[in-house]
């Protein structure tokens, strides 16, 4: 890819170059031109590259939203009463609590009649996913799942800032066509010389000709990347969903419609290699094609699709149908108690992975699992599901996650909130409370994904509100607990407006403290800080454990806990390199797996700090029954 865009910078400075020294000619050929006037029209050539690039980057800034909205999308509300619009949230709300991935903003071209759909954003949590009307009203459910299931491999495998970067870096070489397309078009607009009028129109189609060299290159750089990645993301689709006929099926479709994959918005080029299908025609499709051939893609993932069959079965089918959540995880279990009063949050499950291997879960998508997040996704209350649709009721459902048992103390939190001169929030959690408290810590962070996105679009005032009306209920027993934290930082976090994330550069060794205090905090997940005898020694082999596997000294393995710091040092830690990101995962995971097993609130907390780190965690808690464990 490096290697192309120098070629084709050096190809469109040399030929405008060219251009130059013929026109400086044109009086006298025998005329030399001077080395000031090459090294002039390079400069000038090279800067109009670098600036238009600049300017597309900056453009960019704003993320997968962005991108989405330049290509005309529409964000669904959480609380859309449209049949394939709610259709569309429940396979992607599958998807995410699957993957581990918070809820992806999700937007609709409306004007786009194709079968297409693109993943876009500068990191996992500020993810965007779009989808053409076509996609909605043409595909089944299982279709849409295998197209849905594509695009989060692409968020999964860091696809989606590459492509971003790719559409910034590629505008400018493609801004001396645009210009030259410039100068033809206002070549006659107030002319008065003929002449000149064509003389300009003439020296601007050159240009273009010029400019077609980087739109040539461009394609070429999109097409080189984009393909073996295409191939990638319609086998992880199949692994995630267990259903090769979805994707297959989808493929079909497109060769089926008359529409087919093509995109008019202004932008279709640009973005041509962030799509699920190819975008825009173009000659030489073996050369210049952003995606394999149709046939090919249905031949790798589905070997044996047989096409006739196939269709007549999905013509037997509405194409809306919906595929039910699997039974299980009833809802009254989860307040249940084991006659010992020892909670279930605090029992460890046999963990058989290796710390190597644990951290090889991050950024996954595993087959089973999305019937894992359908299961829970039914246990849930149906006023819950429709409590955290909306800006209001997610607020209130959130801070009643963390409304104590008793009826008391449940009074002092309210009374901490309106006391804070929130009461119209306070009505909201006291409302969605009687929803909530029955709920057993394994649908905590369940309700927390699907509540953020109808928060995420409200107006800053709400989000502050949240984040104080959280603050007063953690503080109102004047103690935080580890639950509270790993509550208050993730929602935090995914509040903060969204910017491109930091340069992820930095070495474990360089920020030692910031991880000792994270290990500090994990390593005492499952255990009080006080603990003596052999949970004592559980927590110092924990310690050990973990910083071995970090490469961090014991001593400073130890480190003060304190959850502000925490907060700190989560933010800092994004800046590690993702080999670095990696090894400190893999060094939390031996530390909570020490003794061969992991507990509820250790999982929970692992999975936070892969959260905030953009290193996504799939549940991983399927053998205990999440609607069991005792908040």
């Amino acid at each position: 890819m490096v290697v192309l865009f120098i070629l084709a910078v050096a190809t469109i400075v040399l030929a405008i170059d060219l251009l130059v020294a013929v026109f400086f000619g044109l009086g006298d050929p025998a005329v030399t031109v001077p080395a000031e006037v090459w090294l002039a029209s390079s400069l000038v050539t090279l800067a109009i590259i670098f600036f238009t690039s600049l300017v597309s980057i900056v453009k960019l800034a704003g993320g997968g939203a962005k991108v989405a909205q330049l290509m005309g999308g529409r964000l669904v509300a959480s609380n859309t009463q449209d049949r394939l619009e709610r259709r569309l949230l429940n396979i992607v709300e599958e998807m995410s609590l699957a993957s581990g991935l918070r809820l992806p903003q999700v937007y609709i071209m409306d004007g786009e009649k194709g079968i297409n759909a693109f993943a876009a954003g500068w990191s996992v949590s500020g993810s965007v996913v779009a989808v053409t009307r076509g996609t909605l009203e043409r595909l089944t459910r299982d279709e849409l799942q295998g197209v849905i299931g594509h695009e989060f491999s692409h968020i999964l495998n860091g696809d989606m800032g590459l492509n971003i970067r790719m559409i910034g870096v590629l505008a400018g070489i493609v801004a001396i066509g645009s210009i030259g397309g410039f100068i033809m078009r206002g070549a006659f607009e107030g002319a008065d010389d003929i002449r000149a009028a064509l003389f300009l129109f003439f020296v601007g189609l050159i240009v273009f000709t010029i400019g077609y060299t980087g739109l040539f290159f461009a394609r070429l750089i999109k097409a080189s990347v984009s393909r073996q990645r295409e191939f990638l993301a319609d086998a992880s689709s199949v692994q995630f969903t267990r259903n090769p006929d979805g994707i297959a099926g989808a493929l079909d479709q497109i060769r089926a419609s008359g529409a087919g994959t093509l995109i008019q918005g202004r932008y279709a080029e640009e973005m041509s290699h962030m799509f699920f299908g190819q975008s825009v025609k173009m000659k030489l499709a073996g050369l210049f094609q952003t995606h394999p051939p149709l046939e090919e893609r249905i031949r790798r993932v589905h070997p044996g699709f047989q096409l006739s069959a196939y269709r007549g079965r999905r013509a037997a089918e509405p194409a809306s149908s919906a595929v039910p959540a699997s039974a299980g995880f009833a809802g009254e279990e989860a307040t249940a108690v084991p006659p010992s009063g020892r909670r279930r949050v605090d029992n460890g499950t046999a963990w058989g992975r290796s710390a190597g291997e644990s951290a090889q879960l991050v950024g996954t998508l595993q087959p089973g699992k999305i019937d894992t997040a359908a299961r829970l996704l039914a246990a849930l209350p149906a006023g819950l599901r429709e409590c955290v649709r909306e800006a209001d009721g997610a607020r209130g459902a959130i801070i009643s996650l963390l409304f104590a048992p008793q009826e008391e103390v449940r009074r002092a939190q309210l009374a901490a909130m309106k006391d804070a001169g929130l009461d119209s929030l306070a009505a909201s959690a006291a409302a969605a409370a009687p929803l909530t408290l029955g709920l057993g810590l394994g649908f905590h962070l369940p309700v927390i994904d699907l509540a953020l996105p109808a928060i995420k679009a409200a107006p800053e005032t709400a989000k502050k509100e949240l984040l104080a009306g959280l603050e007063a209920v953690i503080n109102a027993d004047r103690r935080v607990s580890l639950h509270e934290f790993v509550i208050l930082s993730l929602v935090r976090h995914q509040l903060a407006a969204q910017a491109r994330p930091p340069v992820a550069r930095a070495r474990l060794a360089e920020l030692q403290a910031e991880a000792a205090v994270i290990l500090s905090i994990v390593a005492h997940a499952g255990t009080r800080a006080d603990a003596v005898g052999a949970r004592g020694e559980a927590l110092r082999l924990a310690m050990i454990a973990g910083s071995a596997t970090m490469g961090i000294p014991e001593r400073q393995a130890t480190a003060q806990l304190s959850l502000g710091a925490a907060a700190s040092a989560l933010e800092a830690l994004r800046r590690l390199a993702p080999l670095e990101k990696a090894r400190l995962v893999k060094g939390l995971f031996a530390a909570v797996t020490a003794d061969g097993t992991i507990r509820v609130g250790e999982a929970e907390l692992l999975r936070l700090v892969g959260a905030v780190l953009d290193c996504p965690l799939p549940p991983m808690l399927d053998e205990i029954d999440p609607a069991a464990l005792a908040a």
